[in-house]
């Protein structure tokens, strides 16, 4: 463990100009370049910003193969997939194929687009990623701010999906950080151009969409973080529970909402907060419950029940 630090230090310290200057091109270069075939903008959608990277690991997981489909943050308006490699990377260094996913942004396109966006590259990961090795009924969603209000909005209001025909609620689970799910009113004239006539706020909010039968969640969220309060997470957390769903709230007490994003480094993210053990628990978790269910489909359902929520720090 000792060493572990030592080498990370060392990583931070190699590159503190560019860590001040672009924290997440330093987490790119700290990731480097091993791991993990890429298959890179691999088209899910007719339009330009409809693009993504498949990452899938050299060495495979036991068990059936998993997928994490993953939404960057960016108030909805700017990020590149190019920009999180590092979060493929750690992830695929635990056995787990990842789509880091590209959508459509403001100015170019209002709400709902970037959230149509968001069902139509879940929908491509349900029909294509099993030519991939990938079991369909192992399949998550992840994403950060922005990244993860639209993975909880394409999944929980069930008119995006159904325009592909998919089933959003045999997806694995879903893994959130520092997402804002209950922002109304909606205050701000750029928010209010990003999500158009005051008429459709309410559409705009995943809290209103809560409903029996949703995967299980996992919600991540610093304590320190003042652009998306962590009472979002734990509203939402609750409302789930309070319709017998799974959602887990853990909160960090030295987070931002922009440092989560370093803990998701598989270099050094250890140093920040254990937000990569708790994702990679919640994965594991889930996929054993997934793989009990297919052995004994007559058995208890993998989604019933609560669970309660938690503190990290």
């Amino acid at each position: 463990m000792a060493s572990r630090v030592l080498r990370a230090i060392g990583d931070i310290a190699v590159h503190l100009p560019e860590v001040r200057r672009n924290p997440l091109a330093a987490l790119d270069m700290l990731a480097g370049s091993g791991g993990a075939r890429t298959l890179r903008d691999l088209p899910y959608g007719p339009h330009g910003g409809q693009r993504l990277d498949l990452y899938l690991p050299e060495i495979a997981r036991s068990g059936p193969q998993a997928a994490v489909v993953f939404f960057h943050g960016g108030r909805w308006s700017f990020g590149r997939k190019e920009e999180y490699r590092f979060v493929a990377q750690a992830l695929t260094a635990q056995g787990y194929a990842v789509a880091v996913c590209d959508y459509r942004k403001y100015p170019s396109v209002q709400f709902p687009a970037f959230v149509e966006d968001g069902a139509a590259a879940i929908a491509w990961a349900l029909q294509h990623l099993p030519r991939h090795g990938v079991d369909a009924g192992h399949v998550f969603v992840m994403g950060h701010s922005a990244g993860a209000h639209i993975a909880a909005l394409a999944t929980m209001d069930r008119r995006y999906s159904a325009v592909h025909g998919i089933d959003p609620d045999s997806l694995a689970g879903l893994i959130l950080l520092s997402g804002p799910f209950d922002f109304f009113p909606i205050c701000g004239d750029d928010l209010r151009e990003i999500f158009g006539p005051e008429e459709f706020h309410p559409e705009t909010q995943p809290l209103r969409f809560v409903r029996r039968g949703l995967p299980p969640m996992l919600f991540l969220h610093g304590r320190r973080d003042r652009t998306v309060r962590p009472v979002s997470s734990a509203r939402m957390a609750s409302a789930i529970r309070e319709q017998g769903g799974q959602a887990r709230a853990v909160f960090y007490d030295f987070l931002t909402h922009t440092n989560i994003l370093a803990a998701l480094s598989g270099r050094i993210g250890f140093l920040v907060a254990p937000v990569l053990d708790d994702i990679a628990a919640f994965l594991k978790r889930r996929s054993a419950e997934i793989s009990r269910q297919a052995a004994c489909p007559g058995g208890a359902g993998a989604k019933t029940g609560g669970v309660s929520e938690a503190s990290g720090s």
